[in-house]
């Protein structure tokens, strides 16, 4: 199971244009295609946070200039799930085609199970969508009951949403046959599409599933060996950019845990794929490797997380 973010199809400087997504999305399958050799069956997570603001701003422009009602969260995330999903479908099929390997890419829109009752509800700290003034959030907080907060940055208020943890991944029997036949599976975009379960029915809901979090539940569902989790550094570090850095070649998953708790890896980078990666380890998978795409090359890159 690899899980890549969104920023991996759209990077700093550029406009967003469907030509250059399409074009990262196809290096970043390249890359992939070292596993392949390695001889790996692929399942693949990615995020899709840039995309989703994108869609929200759009939303925003449309209801400014044209009274356009604006969707909710879980429309938002399945929309660019299969938008995504899609792009990499044809970019992975791209290098098949050029490295002469039958392999079917197959695109799941997958819906992630949360708990209604997960006190994350309660506390609604991830943020979307476009800047706004006070006095427009307060507007629409009065309209829609959206919760909105300061940008600590000083960028203008957003709205939050939660981020609860994902329970259970549906379909994920079909998921895990379509690997272990051989075809490559995209499935879990964003995190997946947030819903709650009721009397056997599922509605979404306004929540961001963390897509590396979902992607080790998706990764440990198919009993796959390795969860690859990918980011713009070629290891791990303790002491990060400050006096004393270090790279972490192999760790258990009791050391992953001592170093979380000492505050070495940071919320909005590094600490949920280390919780991601003790997650997989500790319900089944072998190993967890956080690395850049660029390492995939070398079977013995990135930093490593093992059970001892």
């Amino acid at each position: 199971m690899v899980a890549f973010g969104g920023n991996a199809l759209l990077r700093s400087g550029q406009k967003g244009t469907y030509q250059e997504q399409l074009a990262n999305v196809e290096q970043t399958c390249e890359q992939l295609f070292n596993l392949v050799k390695q001889g790996y069956f692929l399942a693949i997570g990615h995020g899709n946070g840039p995309q989703v603001g994108t869609v929200m701003l759009q939303q925003e422009a449309g209801r400014q200039m044209f009274d356009l009602a604006s969707m909710p969260m879980d429309y938002c995330g399945a929309q660019t799930q299969g938008a995504i999903a899609y792009m990499i479908e044809q970019g992975m099929a791209r290098v098949l085609v050029k490295n002469g390997l039958n392999r079917r890419v197959v695109s799941l829109v997958t819906q992630v199970v949360v708990d209604k009752d997960d006190p994350l509800f309660k506390n609604p700290t991830k943020p979307v969508g476009p800047y706004y003034t006070r006095e427009q959030a307060e507007k629409f907080h009065a309209e829609t009951g959206a919760i909105y907060r300061e940008d600590p940055k000083g960028n203008g208020w957003r709205k939050v949403v939660a981020s609860p943890k994902p329970v259970r991944i549906n379909n994920i029997e079909i998921i895990r046959y379509l690997v272990e036949v051989g075809n490559i599976v995209i499935t879990v975009g964003g995190g997946g599409i947030p819903v709650i379960e009721e009397d056997g029915m599922y509605t979404g809901v306004e929540a961001v599933i963390d897509k590396d979090l979902a992607s080790a539940l998706c990764a440990s569902q198919i009993r796959a060996d390795a969860l690859f989790i990918l980011t713009d550094v070629p290891k791990v570090y303790l002491n990060f950019r400050k006096p004393g850095e270090r790279a972490l070649d192999v760790i258990t998953v009791d050391q992953a845990k001592q170093y979380l708790a000492e505050g070495h890896f940071t919320e909005g980078s590094m600490a949920p794929k280390i919780r991601a990666g003790i997650f997989f380890v500790e319900h089944g998978g072998k190993e967890c490797i956080i690395t850049e795409a660029g390492q995939l090359d070398n079977p013995a890159c990135g930093t490593r997380i093992i059970r001892q």
